[in-house]
């Protein structure tokens, strides 16, 4: 009988359970991408390989129309989240001690915390009582998503950029005012290009949860403004299709593609720094060496 260290015993009992973990989380992905190159219209039900249903996919007008509308109102939400969550946390973090400052804050966060059933609820109520000064919000179409969305994207939003101008060194913003740099120009020049990751990170996440939106958009959504999760919902509902299967793994992807791509440059960067610090170090050095042979 094999006799082992403990940590052995613990390099072991890890790797288990980290591969129970993988499987449990990715089997039933990699069970859908399999099964999105099935034949057969059973999704259950193995028969032959074939790019049918990806056909079929690319030929659906009301996916294409839906995947279009969601990219749309995603993109938008993020850009306007990202602009309204910076705003936010320069408030909550520059300007201290203001009259209302709990109330703002409460206000800002609380999309975070409230129900998206009561959300989607008092929105829907907000734009019938604005549908009948304002047409943009009658019809309920995408103008009325894109809103419904930035409401609570911008919260994550300002959570995110909030978190990275705390840990900004307020002293580089107030050399650059004594040499005379304009606030406008401080925030350009110095403040946003600190907060830059966070700023991304933003963008990313008020996309992805916009794209990702159910309940808040079937609540505000008219009748022409059917999104891609809506989408999935009610084909889900009708029953499973192997189109969604196809429509799954493309996003799966993409998603995977450019998460690739980002760890990609990631790495390179490392290296990047690395090399310059290892040559960094290596000029000191001989620097020294000089020093001493004179």
């Amino acid at each position: 009988m094999v006799n082992l260290t403990k940590e052995q015993k613990s390099g072991i009992a890890k790797f288990v359970i980290l591969t129970a973990a993988l499987i449990f989380l990715y089997l039933p992905i990699a069970t859908l991408i399999v099964y999105s190159f099935n034949e057969s219209k059973m999704v259950t039900v193995w028969t032959e390989f074939s790019f049918k249903w990806y056909n079929a996919l690319f030929h659906n007008t009301a996916i294409i129309k839906a995947v279009l509308l969601s990219l749309s109102i995603a993109v938008c939400s993020a850009a306007a989240s990202v602009v309204i969550g910076t705003l936010a946390a320069l408030v909550m973090v520059r300007i201290h001690y203001f009259k209302g400052e709990s109330a703002f804050v409460l206000f800002m966060t609380a999309p975070m915390v409230l129900p998206e059933v009561i959300t989607g609820l008092a929105l829907l109520l907000l734009f019938v009582t604005l549908g009948d000064f304002i047409p943009w919000f009658a019809d309920r179409g995408m103008f009325a998503i894109w809103v419904a969305h930035v409401t609570f994207c911008s919260a994550y939003a300002t959570v995110v950029v909030r978190s990275r101008l705390v840990e900004l060194d307020i002293s580089v913003e107030e050399a650059a005012k004594d040499l005379g740099a304009t606030p406008f120009k401080v925030f350009f020049a110095v403040v946003l290009p600190s907060i830059m990751p966070a700023e991304v990170s933003a963008f990313l996440l008020s996309f992805t949860m916009s794209m990702d939106d159910l309940v808040i958009t079937s609540f505000v959504a008219g009748p022409e403004s059917t999104t891609l999760p809506m989408i999935i919902f009610s084909s889900v509902r009708r029953g499973l299709s192997p189109e969604i299967n196809a429509l799954a793994t493309i996003i799966i992807l993409v998603a995977a593609t450019c998460t690739f791509f980002a760890w990609l440059q990631v790495v390179q960067k490392q290296k990047r720094l690395a090399q310059d610090a290892a040559a960094a170090a290596q000029a000191a050095k001989e620097e020294r060496q000089a020093l001493l042979q004179r």
